[in-house]
């Protein structure tokens, strides 16, 4: 069959180029700054000004803002997550160190690291209330959320303590005693397990939260200075950074073990996960780098100088949470 040839003056139909790659954005918590690293050249293309000590940032419900949150500049900085420029900045939110938005998308918490208390703010979209400040145990360091909006979990890094707070009610209806120093925590996907891991141990704590209050399971060896978690994006496994030990662990969430594990120089931190799950990004603390691992692998593939003390890590394309 003869091939149809093109209407007069028609043109061939150009496909768009594809976006670009969205930055990585790193923290560094001691120079007051966000390195941005474009994930193509693995460059850093500058470095953008926040409030002093900035640690954890958390994306929007509706994704079109960045939060970044300045624990001694009392501030929250927004930025747009495609290009990093500067949206606004909040003034006034004390001690924001950790944030978390709640999954039905109403409540900002914070955890307010040196004033030891967690802050519950309501969102309607654009602009946040403070509706309960609820005072804790000492040094709050981070947040989980269960998927129903109902319970917040909190690790209070110098009073070894995990408390449980009633997002409906705004109050604090459990706390419970933890190993060494807990740091980030991380809720499975059907809500029947949290694991916390120990900055000053060597293992992630496992807990049943499935009954009223949260009961201690097991403790999964992974390596000293446990310390943040990035899911797998698999809603089975999860990674952990084990800063003293210089490795990250991957942790399958059903049999609660150990099945991989990856050397990372420096000191890991936080860590975000590329859209493809190929590269692990990752905030070496100690060696004002960013670190990239090839999950595939399982090498270190490159390091990226960024400023002093990186903590948090986060880019828009990234594998699902």
């Amino acid at each position: 069959m003869a091939s149809l040839a093109l209407a007069s003056g028609a043109q061939t139909p150009v496909a768009s180029p594809p976006p670009p790659a969205a930055p990585i954005f790193v923290l560094n918590s001691l120079e007051a700054s966000i390195s941005v690293v474009d994930p193509e050249t693995w460059t850093e293309l500058r470095r953008i000004p926040t409030g002093k000590e900035p640690h954890h940032l958390y994306p929007t419900p509706d994704g079109k803002s960045v939060i970044v949150a300045n624990a001694l500049g009392d501030s929250l900085l927004f930025l747009e997550p495609r290009t990093g420029a500067v949206q606004r900045t909040v003034r006034g939110i004390l001690d924001p160190y950790q944030l978390r938005f709640s999954p039905d998308m109403q409540w900002l918490v914070i955890a307010g690291n040196r004033l030891n208390h967690v802050d519950i703010y309501r969102w309607d979209g654009k602009e946040l209330t403070l509706a309960k400040r609820i005072a804790t145990g000492k040094t709050p360091s981070h947040l989980w959320i269960n998927s129903k909006s109902t319970t917040v979990y909190a690790t209070m890094q110098e009073s070894d303590e995990l408390v449980m707070i009633d997002l409906k009610t705004q109050t604090l209806q459990w706390r419970g005693s933890t190993g060494s120093l807990p740091a980030d925590v991380f809720g499975t996907a059907d809500d029947k397990f949290i694991l916390l891991g120990l900055t000053g141990g060597t293992g992630v704590e496992v807990y049943d939260v499935s009954g009223a209050k949260p009961r201690w399971v097991k403790t999964i060896p992974t390596g000293a200075g446990a310390h943040a978690f990035r899911s797998a994006g698999d809603k089975r496994h999860v990674f952990v950074s084990n800063r003293v030990a210089n490795t990250i662990s991957k942790i399958d969430t059903q049999t609660m073990t150990v099945v991989d594990q990856f050397a990372v120089p420096g000191g890991p931190d936080c860590m975000d996960l590329s859209s493809d799950g190929r590269y692990l990004y990752v905030a070496s603390r100690w060696a004002k780098k960013l670190s990239v691992i090839d999950t595939g692998t399982r090498q270190l593939v490159r390091q990226i100088t960024v400023g002093k003390s990186p903590h948090g890590v986060w880019t828009q394309d990234h594998a699902p949470r």
